[in-house]
């Protein structure tokens, strides 16, 4: 009837998928991801020719790998990116159940390629981390739980959440993977302290982890071997920990020079856990300023974009992941100067390694496509609403 009086109604042109996505990405913090990535390809070149020529490889075997694998990761990441909040809740459930399986059936496929940890598969032309990738998808699927807590008549999710929380950090403590665990663990307290959690419950959770990290350290000897060479006041020079700090004083503010450092050479894991310790000798204290600058102004960004978030589980989802990025890059650099006990940890987009690249890729793309620009009044609109009515 309204179409036989007003006649029908023009369909309005949609906005193409691609400028609408350049329009609302932050696009700051998508360019400063790609900077990290080309510092991490520059690292490469001097922290990765040492292991090439032990291997009997050609010297820049790995930074092929690395740009190879990091090339994917930035297409995963922009197409991520493009993707509407509901499809990225979607994605990083289904990701959860598989990645959730792959770790528990590592003690049966996994191998531990000689480190004392059964934390991959052999692809034989590679291997694969599962728990690199279940990372942002436990940030995701714990965040549907939490905001489902909220609905009318809605499941108990924040209960709920903690449980799987549990048997998460539980088979990460298992490998061991006490790094992970602890990152797991801190990513979804902070998601809890966002939804709401009463400070009681984060005191007696915090005295929890203690309690934990008290029966780790008497129960198992890797664990125990790592917290007393951070406690011990004399440094052990012949230890990655050593080396990476003697460096880091080498290096000084203007660094040794590129492709003059020494540790490269003496470090097993220079390409990967301690890069940051290449990039202190070879460049200095600069270099490692503008990394530290970047991941946190990726972090507060990010923070700060979803504050005007009205959607529960993305406000939630988000903090999560940036939190994750922020202190994943903590913590590595924290354990190269020193500050933490040694943990097999990556450093986002610059560390070498084909799980933490594309895992890193699909939990930055999640994260951009929480902080687009959408059509929403501000969060305080609504609660001035709600004051009014009252």
């Amino acid at each position: 009837m309204t179409d036989m009086v007003f006649g029908t109604v023009a369909q309005q042109p949609s906005e193409p998928v691609l400028p609408r996505w350049w329009r609302t990405v932050d696009r700051w913090s998508l360019t400063f991801v790609v900077v990290l990535f080309v510092i991490g390809i520059l690292l490469g070149f001097a922290a990765s020719v040492p292991l090439a020529e032990r291997n009997g490889l050609v010297p820049f075997y790995y930074v092929y790998k690395q740009l190879f694998f990091g090339m994917i990761a930035l297409i995963i990441m922009i197409l991520t990116s493009m993707l509407p909040p509901r499809m990225v809740r979607r994605f990083g459930i289904i990701g959860f159940i598989c990645c959730f399986l792959a770790i528990c059936l590592l003690p049966v496929l996994g191998t531990d390629f000689g480190k004392g940890a059964v934390r991959w598969y052999s692809l034989g032309f590679t291997s694969v981390q599962p728990s690199e990738f279940l990372k942002p998808c436990f940030i995701i699927f714990t965040a549907w739980l939490m905001a489902a807590s909220f609905d009318v008549g809605g499941p108990p999710g924040k209960r709920m959440s903690f449980v799987v929380c549990v048997f998460v950090v539980a088979l990460l403590a298992l490998q061991p993977d006490f790094g992970q665990a602890s990152l797991f663990l801190a990513s979804w307290g902070l998601m809890y302290f966002v939804a709401g959690a009463p400070l009681l419950l984060m005191i007696l959770m915090l005295v929890g982890v203690v309690g934990v990290g008290l029966f780790s350290y008497n129960s198992s000897e890797h664990f125990a071997r790592r917290i007393d060479g951070f406690l011990s006041p004399d440094k052990d020079p012949r230890t990655q920990l050593g080396y990476a700090t003697n460096a880091i004083q080498e290096g000084g503010f203007f660094g040794v020079g590129v492709g003059k450092g020494s540790v490269k050479w003496s470090l097993p894991d220079a390409h990967t856990d301690f890069i940051i310790a290449v990039a202190a000798e070879e460049y200095g204290l600069i270099l490692v300023l503008i990394i530290i600058s970047l991941f946190m102004v990726i972090t507060v960004r990010s923070l700060l974009r979803l504050m005007a978030e009205r959607d529960i589980f993305v406000r939630l989802a988000g903090t999560g992941i940036a939190s994750l990025f922020g202190m994943q890059a903590m913590i590595n650099i924290g354990v190269a100067v020193r500050l933490l006990p040694a943990k097999g940890m990556t450093l986002p987009f610059i560390s070498y390694g084909g799980s933490s690249l594309i895992a890193g890729g699909i939990g930055l793309g999640m994260l951009l496509a929480f902080t687009r620009s959408r059509p929403q009044g501000d969060i305080s609109d609504i609660l001035t609403q709600t004051k009014i009515k009252k």
